[in-house]
């Protein structure tokens, strides 16, 4: 009985040893095949994609670490807060609906903000000194070749489906049949430009004749809108889409100077690949 407890103790440490060994070491720092794993699963990525981006990850915090790059516990509120509002929720709310969709604690939602903040700072620093300004020419070009790109809704057809009820309105957006004296009903025809940009991506995100998401409103109420139709124009003028190809293209030029410096940081760094999965 001795000897196979021992015998199932063994093969438990060699399991674990396996789980969790070390895959590839960054200037020192370790990627575990765990850590490899965990990327593959939450970023849907194959097992060299998931490599490759955690080293990266690796090389930026080297790289913030020695340019001093920090982020103040009220950048993190601040920002978290901000999108908050951009989805029409309080904190809780988006609390719970990133632990609805993503598992992550707040506290662990809290981490993942400081690191996206503390990566667009170190981007900023190092990017931005290193991109030129598009052209005029270099604008029109883009409008020309990508016209299609920029096409956007010129109205929305919808019934809006509202209610103090949240229980109430989330039963009727999965079973639309449901009927309660609680939700009151609006169609409407939502021209584009009237709407906030936030209405908007949330109905461009939306499929035909289906539910948007249940959001709340600072009058206490909640919204569903049942989207029946979207109306799309022709054509799109040059002008009114000139700051979002600037925007666009400066962008392209942002991750292009990243990839780049990254890479060459990656020639030149201690990466040692210790076993593969």
């Amino acid at each position: 009985m001795y000897k196979i407890l021992l015998s199932l103790f063994i093969g438990a440490m060699l399991n674990a040893e396996l789980i969790n060994g070390v895959g590839v070491v960054v200037k020192g720092e370790p990627i575990t095949l765990y850590d490899i794993k965990e990327e593959m699963k939450i970023s849907r990525l194959d097992a060299q994609s998931a490599t490759d981006s955690l080293i990266r990850k690796k090389l930026e915090e080297a790289e913030i670490e020695e340019r001093k790059i920090s982020v103040t516990s009220s950048e993190v509120y601040d920002d978290i807060k901000k999108t908050a509002m951009t989805n029409k929720m309080s904190i809780d709310e988006l609390y719970e609906a990133v632990r609805n969709s993503n598992g992550l604690t707040s506290t662990e939602f809290k981490a993942k903000t400081k690191e996206k903040l503390l990566s667009q700072k170190l981007y900023s620093a190092i990017a931005y000194s290193s991109i030129d300004t598009p052209s005029e020419d270099e604008l029109k070009e883009y409008y020309e070749l990508h016209k299609d790109e920029f096409l956007r809704p010129s109205a929305f057809d919808v019934t809006i489906y509202s209610s103090k009820n949240r229980n109430a309105l989330e039963k009727k957006t999965t079973i639309p049949m449901f009927h309660s004296d609680e939700i009151k009903m609006d169609e409407q025809i939502l021209e584009y430009g009237r709407i906030s940009p936030e209405l908007s991506r949330l109905l461009e995100n939306t499929q035909l004749n289906t539910f948007t998401p249940v959001v709340s409103e600072p009058n206490g109420m909640f919204v569903s809108f049942y989207l029946k139709e979207v109306k799309v124009p022709s054509s799109v003028e040059y002008e009114g889409v000139k700051n979002q190809i600037m925007n666009l293209i400066m962008s392209q030029k942002r991750e292009q100077v990243l990839s780049d410096h990254f890479a060459r940081l990656r020639n030149s760094a201690d990466i040692k690949i210790i076993r593969e999965l």
